[in-house]
């Protein structure tokens, strides 16, 4: 449902991808500096933008310098490793919550009336299923966000393993980190493969690279409708779409094949959003989902492919034999594991609030099979 709350204008409908709750009133402004803004944020009020889009940008810049603290040496492990977990992400809602305060008017059909704003529209489009016809409150952040995620949607992402890209829109999970695909290229296949299934497919990258690989007859599943429209996309634009149907089933189709892989969130909390979801898993719910109910669609002598980073465990969010337990409640076992080290920035950063994990954390494809 939209949230309508009331600005010293009229009534207008509030926007935001997060779960953050609206605001409780809106105020217009031309111009305003960021301690002004903050003093209403912390009152539960939006500051509303109609003045210079660029001088908005810097505003908000100069909002994100007062909340946020500036970068720090690596800090020694926290006593309670969970709580500091925990603690980390409230503060990023916090702080998103204060920077989303500051809001522009999104005119009908995804125009800006402010001076030197871009065009917007197609950006919008990739969040947005229809352009509106009443105009809207959208925080600024987040309409930044929406017109680099289109950009880097254009441009697309190298994937070394198809030779080609996977481009993605807002909304899908986007596969940045390619340390997890070169694990699923480099693992061996056993002959004769001719079915696979990827579950929660997302953007496509997976069943691509197990089509690059020559298996003829692939399912794709997910149940989220951008990214199955993207999966689509990616597919058809690469040429594999003849060997990966997509459907639109939540984990598993109504048949069995040989290969079966998942690349499921790897950290068991609540998402704050609809694109956290492809990265928490509330109670490891999808993980052990898929790990109880894989062995009835192997076929006979069929390996199951896990995906899965360790970073949970080095943040005390999840018991080192947890998954070890799973394999033996789900009566799997694990014939082989492969892994390697992350690559990405965050893996690297000391100044990250969580480097002391990061910067032990592995990533691990098991291939399992029934016992």
């Amino acid at each position: 449902m939209p949230h309508i709350i009331p600005t010293d204008r009229a009534d207008i409908e509030w926007r935001n991808e997060s779960t953050q709750k609206p605001p409780k009133q809106a105020v217009y402004i031309q111009e305003a500096g960021a301690a002004e803004i903050l003093k209403n944020a912390h009152a539960q009020t939006a500051t509303v933008w109609t003045g210079d889009f660029h001088n908005a940008k810097q505003v908000l810049a100069a909002m994100k310098k007062r909340i946020r603290r500036p970068s720090e040496k690596k800090k020694d492990v926290p006593v309670d490793i969970q709580t500091a977990f925990h603690a980390h992400r409230m503060k990023q809602a916090q702080q998103s919550r204060l920077l989303n305060m500051l809001a522009i008017e999104i005119q009908p059909n995804f125009q800006l009336d402010n001076a030197r704003a871009p065009d917007i529209y197609a950006a919008l489009c990739d969040v947005y299923d229809t352009p509106n016809d009443k105009p809207f409150l959208l925080p600024l952040n987040q309409l930044l966000g929406f017109i680099g995620a289109h950009e880097w949607h254009k441009k697309g992402i190298d994937i070394p393993q198809l030779n080609g890209k996977i481009h993605v829109p807002f909304g899908v999970f986007s596969p940045l980190r390619g340390e997890y695909l070169d694990l699923i290229a480099q693992a061996p296949l056993a002959p004769n493969i001719q079915t696979a299934f990827d579950i929660g497919t997302g953007s496509g990258v997976i069943a691509a690279i197990l089509a690059k690989l020559g298996i003829p007859d692939i399912i794709a599943t997910d149940t989220n409708p951008k990214a199955i429209a993207c999966a689509t996309a990616n597919l058809e634009r690469l040429g594999l779409d003849n060997a990966v149907n997509i459907q639109s089933v939540d984990l598993f189709p109504e048949t069995c094949a040989d290969l079966i892989v998942c690349n499921p969130p790897w950290l068991p909390a609540k998402p704050t959003s609809a694109i956290e979801t492809a990265l928490y898993d509330p109670n490891n719910a999808m993980l052990t989902a898929f790990l109880n109910g894989v062995r009835h669609y192997l076929n006979p002598n069929g390996e199951a492919w896990l995906i899965i980073s360790d970073l949970a465990e080095h943040l005390h969010l999840r018991d080192k034999d947890f998954l070890q337990q799973c394999f033996q409640t789900a009566s799997l076992n694990v014939v082989d594991i492969l892994k390697t080290k992350p690559q990405h920035k965050k893996a690297i950063d000391e100044a990250d609030p969580l480097a002391f994990a990061r910067n032990k954390e592995t990533t691990y494809l098991y291939r399992l099979k029934t016992k």
